[in-house]
């Protein structure tokens, strides 16, 4: 389930955020301090091109999901980003890593589609993340040409068109 974040929200999505594992996958892996932090969540909370949500699950905050450089006006297709991290640290030692993931990747593209009503959802997905590139394509996400960062670490670029994906009422017969 997904739901808005709140103030009590905002230090633990920090934390998440620095977790090893989260960094590495990152796109900016430095880790955030709180004044960086609280600036970046002054700027976004607000902003009409983006929502950020806390992701639960069973009633518990597990992870961030974030949409951004949302146009939901037009003229063309409705259309937005987004990117999301699990509470690594707790979600491995409790052993629910997948589920915990192949929820939030559900939760994610359906507020995408159903709530957002975009028509293309986008992302990112670093070349070497062979497990997250693979559940991308089981969500019908397609990969594009990858694109080599000033940094020199390449990322695929993905997208989900509404009409691409899993149609939620027969997810159980696919």
């Amino acid at each position: 389930m997904l739901r808005p974040v709140a103030d009590t929200d905002v230090e633990p999505m920090r934390e998440w955020r620095n977790q090893p594992a989260n960094r590495a996958v990152s796109i900016a892996q430095h880790e955030i301090g709180p004044t960086e932090h609280l600036t970046w969540w002054s700027r976004v909370r607000d902003d009409p091109t983006r929502r950020v949500l806390v992701f639960t699950q069973s009633d518990r905050p597990l992870g961030i999901v974030t949409f951004f450089d949302l146009d939901l006006a037009g003229p063309g297709p409705r259309s937005g980003s987004w990117g999301f991290f699990l509470d690594n640290e707790t979600v491995t030692a409790e052993g629910v890593s997948m589920t915990a993931w192949i929820a939030v990747m559900k939760d994610a593209t359906a507020y995408a589609f159903d709530e957002l009503d975009l028509d293309l959802l986008r992302a990112e997905v670093h070349e070497d993340n062979a497990a997250v590139r693979q559940m991308n394509r089981r969500f019908r996400f397609t990969e594009g040409e990858p694109e080599t960062k000033d940094d020199g670490r390449v990322f695929f670029p993905i997208t989900l068109r509404r009409e691409d994906r899993r149609n939620p009422s027969t997810r159980g017969q696919q």
